[in-house]
């Protein structure tokens, strides 16, 4: 029997949620995705220090931090792309997550460094959060042929707004979710299909296929290959490598649990958004808004101490 890994494989493309190159290359999955989290955590490590310090050396005496660090995670990506056969996906400052024009210059920046590096624009998925102001950058940006990644997605009416904005793909964080709901109803009994985090994902889903749009749906923020064993079959799944270890080290059967043709012949309604609409419905979810404030928080945080840590090694 294969092991669980290469039995999801055959229903979803399988992404590593990691900065680290020596995992990337023992899962070998289709593409990878990094945060400011993950690349702090890389950088801070002697194996990496050599890419922060050609950032710095590459961009010269005079630059700003800013631009150092739009290096850096171009660096990163470049490197990944080396081992994944697929896309890699580049976070944008959270610190823009409620500028769309700001979005809108640093997408482009990251993108034109991609290029001058000689990577294609199919390769690259910029990573954006699912504010209103993002969704719009990201609209935009489809327009001029640069993909976006939305990120720190909690809600139904976030999942509706992107595709309606025609968004390439976006990222519903499941374990962050459940995460919630536990915190609120700890005695209750999230397991299998009763997982909050692994219904979310499964609506967002049902409803693209039932509707025919073609934003690509990748499950993420796992907190144990039970959420990821019930999204079988999900377009792409972008998960740790511990989580990537625990799959390739069981051979449990793994079944296609999301189907796009049975999703099809779903009943639903159709939903549509503007602006005032997708901020109440938002406002509705405490949930999704709890969770995508902090999760703007946390990636913003992490760019500070990432700025610090190139202020440091800059001297």
């Amino acid at each position: 029997m294969p092991n669980q890994l290469d039995q999801l494989k055959q229903f979803t493309t399988v992404v590593a949620d990691t900065g680290d190159f020596a995992t990337i290359k023992e899962f070998t999955p289709q593409d990878a995705t990094t945060n400011p989290s993950l690349i702090l955590k890389a950088a801070g490590l002697p194996a990496y220090g050599s890419l922060v310090d050609q950032a710095i050396k590459d961009s010269g005496p005079s630059a700003d931090i800013g631009h150092i660090i739009d290096r850096l995670l171009v660096l990163f990506g470049i490197e990944i792309l080396k081992i994944v056969p697929g896309r890699v996906s580049t976070e944008v400052d959270a610190r823009l997550s409620f500028d769309t024009e700001g979005t809108l210059a640093k997408a482009r920046e990251i993108m034109a460094l991609y290029e001058k590096a000689g990577v294609s624009r199919d390769r690259v998925l910029i990573k954006i959060a699912s504010t209103w102001e993002g969704i719009k950058a990201a609209e935009v940006l489809a327009k001029e042929g640069i993909n976006c990644n939305l990120t720190l997605l909690f809600s139904f009416a976030q999942a509706v707004a992107c595709a309606e904005a025609n968004v390439k793909l976006i990222s519903p964080f499941v374990g962050r979710i459940l995460d919630w709901h536990k915190a609120k109803t700890p005695a209750a009994d999230f397991s299998g299909a009763a997982d909050p985090g692994v219904i979310s994902v499964t609506e967002i889903y049902t409803y693209y296929k039932k509707f025919g749009y073609k934003t690509e749906v990748m499950g993420a923020s796992f907190r144990n290959t039970g959420e990821i064993v019930e999204l079988a079959g999900c377009d792409l799944l972008t998960i740790s490598p511990a989580l990537l270890a625990e799959l390739a080290a069981s051979t449990a059967p793994v079944v296609r649990k999301l189907d796009a043709a049975k999703a099809a012949a779903a009943d639903l309604k159709k939903h549509s958004f503007n602006e005032a609409s997708f901020r109440f419905a938002l406002n509705e979810d405490a949930m999704a808004t709890e969770k995508t404030a902090e999760g703007i928080r946390q990636f913003s945080a992490d760019i500070v101490k990432l700025e610090q840590l190139i202020a440091k090694k800059r001297g």
